[in-house]
């Protein structure tokens, strides 16, 4: 049956994304789309390289559709493009020292491009984005508290929720139910109808860029609604795991 393969967080580390495209060839399984979770720029010395690879897949291989992550939205506030001038974020986070070398490796042509990816992408009942509807920088992990997932899986108005920025791999699921709610007023309290809640379930796709780590990535079989989680082996990973330029947030 048909998979996709979902990841994020390349980061600038094109042999990490080299190796993973080269386990996906591997597969048994048929994989028929590539989604990438932004953060396809980062510190990691190479992101015209990956940006053109993305750009231009080569024969025989997906044409990945790629959305907006945290790098990318740092990028565009530099250029005045999108968001507060100047970076302030990527400023407080990162340092002087990566303002300017976002500022000085990337071309216009790439800042462009960057602009015009999706912010996400809705196929058939996923939601598959960044960090979430709230925000791009909105990390979930499987210690993000009920209430918020919730909040964030009505938001996407999807079944499932796939996200990148906390660069973790996990499957956190709502089993249905509803939530009731009540409204208070002066004279009384007065029971509402609560929102149902159906079998719901948010997963983080991994990182490929993580400096130190073997890159993660994620099938899904759209069909069967199964997920897996995959792990590239360090010797398919050759030149991973340098220093960036600066610590990662």
């Amino acid at each position: 049956m048909a998979h996709w393969a979902i990841l994020s967080g390349i980061e600038g580390n094109l042999a990490a994304y080299e190796a993973v495209l080269a386990d996906i060839k591997r597969l048994r399984q048929t994989v028929t789309e590539l989604f990438i979770l932004g953060d396809v720029i980062g510190l990691q010395g190479n992101n015209e390289g990956v940006v053109a690879r993305l750009r231009s897949p080569q024969p025989g291989e997906l044409i990945p559709q790629v959305c907006t992550g945290w790098w990318e939205e740092q990028a565009l506030s530099l250029y005045g493009l999108r968001g507060l001038p100047d970076a302030p974020e990527l400023r407080a986070s990162q340092g002087q020292g990566a303002v300017k070398h976002l500022w000085d490796d990337l071309s216009r042509e790439t800042v462009q491009w960057l602009n015009s990816l999706s912010f996400g992408f809705f196929e058939l009942d996923c939601l598959l984005i960044h960090g979430s509807t709230v925000s791009y920088d909105d990390a979930l992990t499987p210690e993000t508290p009920v209430m918020v997932m919730c909040d964030r899986i009505m938001r996407a108005n999807a079944n499932n929720l796939f996200c990148g920025r906390s660069g973790q791999t996990f499957e956190y699921h709502l089993r249905s139910g509803s939530i009731p709610s009540t409204v208070t007023t002066l004279d009384q309290a007065t029971d509402q109808e609560g929102q149902s809640l159906q079998p719901w379930q948010v997963v983080g796709v991994g990182c490929v860029g993580r400096p130190g780590q073997p890159p993660t990535y994620t099938l899904y079989n759209p069909g069967s609604n199964q997920v897996t989680f995959k792990t590239v082996t360090p010797a398919g990973v050759r030149g991973f795991g340098r220093s960036p330029a600066q610590p990662r947030r």
